[in-house]
């Protein structure tokens, strides 16, 4: 923690025994997570003790949906769960899962409209539920697994698939009015959608895996614009007023953009990779990343006020980095394939999720398998 007079205070941790990449949800009195123990979580929001679990068969890596007395959530045993708030099961809905590769990091988030539950899943179906009993209205098919989370202008959701596509599917008429391929990449041919798409007044933003992020007309489906990046993925797509918030993941750039102009107002390097969004305050925004940090921005500026560290980074960092958070000199010795590079990003507690600002509390999960809830001053 770099000690300044905004520097917030640790309220609590709370640990589980695998990695966190779920987001935290809240309804104000629990927070509520899944985590890859196969375990989904209720944890008392003011002490951190928790409230209840509730076990599936698979790793959840979904972020819930609350939506009245009902939470939603997707789990790695292909079922979509719908609990009540005391954490008892209401129902099921039995799809299908799969992780495309090490690097697909979330399944879909579920989201309503007019009592209807979307979500995507890794059998490359669309569903609509009924809320209430997790019965199937119908289902859309794409040919790939769809693990980022929908969004709704009211008449028409959209989202990508790992086809390379990006669809806007008509609610009423159960088909695609229209679908998009992205260019595609020479590592990446298909231009895999994994970015969770941003509506942003007439235009659907979404970034791939084709190191491409996407502006495209949500009447027509045609780009406005697209940006290209050259070192890797920008998935994080988000917008709050009249900017859009860029965040890159090999890139590690966090950019702020006028949407109107597509001039950037700032742009800022990051020490490692961002698949989270951020989270808003008046004029401040908090973003984690898989260096194990919680950084507080200012929105105006695009400077940090303060930087919060797990404590997996705390312990753990100088395995694999510098005191400057640079590669050590040896780091291809000590880090050998894909895989180990995500296991080292869990060591130090990476941040893979979204963090949650409630009042003057702000919470994240990390991949080294906590729950942070900071006290943050106004």
């Amino acid at each position: 923690l770099q000690q300044n007079s905004a520097a917030p205070l640790l309220k609590w941790r709370f640990s589980v025994t695998a990695p966190i990449y779920s987001s935290p949800v809240t309804d104000g009195e629990a927070i509520y997570t899944g985590t890859c123990d196969s375990s989904f979580y209720a944890v008392d929001i003011l002490s951190g003790k928790l409230k209840w679990s509730f076990k599936t068969a698979g790793q959840i890596r979904s972020t819930a949906l609350l939506h009245g007395t009902h939470i939603y959530f997707i789990s790695g045993d292909g079922k979509l769960y719908c609990v009540s708030k005391e954490g008892k099961l209401i129902w099921a809905f039995a799809g299908k899962e799969k992780k495309y590769d090490f690097a697909d990091y979330h399944q879909s988030s579920p989201i309503i409209n007019n009592g209807t539950l979307y979500a995507g899943m890794g059998d490359g179906n669309l569903y609509a539920l009924q809320a209430g009993s997790g019965q199937v209205l119908w289902k859309f098919k794409t040919g790939g697994p769809i693990h980022n989370t929908t969004v709704t202008d009211g008449s028409t959701i959209y989202f990508g698939s790992f086809d390379g596509y990006v669809y806007g599917v008509g609610i009423n008429t159960h088909t695609a009015r229209w679908k998009f391929k992205t260019v595609g990449h020479n590592y990446f041919p298909k231009g895999e959608v994994q970015g969770n798409p941003a509506l942003i007044n007439n235009t659907v933003v979404v970034g791939a895996r084709d190191y491409n992020v996407y502006a495209l007309d949500k009447e027509k489906g045609f780009a406005r614009w697209n940006k290209a990046y050259t070192r890797g993925w920008v998935l994080s797509a988000s917008s709050r007023d009249s900017m859009l918030y860029l965040a890159g993941a090999d890139e590690r750039i966090l950019t702020a953009i006028h949407t109107q102009t597509g001039i950037e107002k700032w742009k800022r390097t990051m020490e490692l990779l961002m698949f989270g969004r951020p989270a808003f305050a008046t004029d401040m925004l908090y973003m984690g990343t898989t260096m194990g940090k919680l950084h507080a921005i200012d929105i105006n500026t695009g400077e940090d006020k303060w930087v919060f560290a797990t404590d997996g980074y705390t312990q753990n960092h100088l395995k694999f980095f510098k005191e400057d958070d640079s590669y050590r000199d040896d780091i291809y010795a000590v880090i050998t394939s894909d895989e180990a590079f995500l296991a080292a990003q869990e060591k130090i507690g990476g941040i893979f999720s979204t963090p949650l600002l409630y009042n003057n509390l702000l919470l994240f999960t990390s991949t080294e398998g906590a729950i942070y809830c900071l006290k943050v001053s106004d």
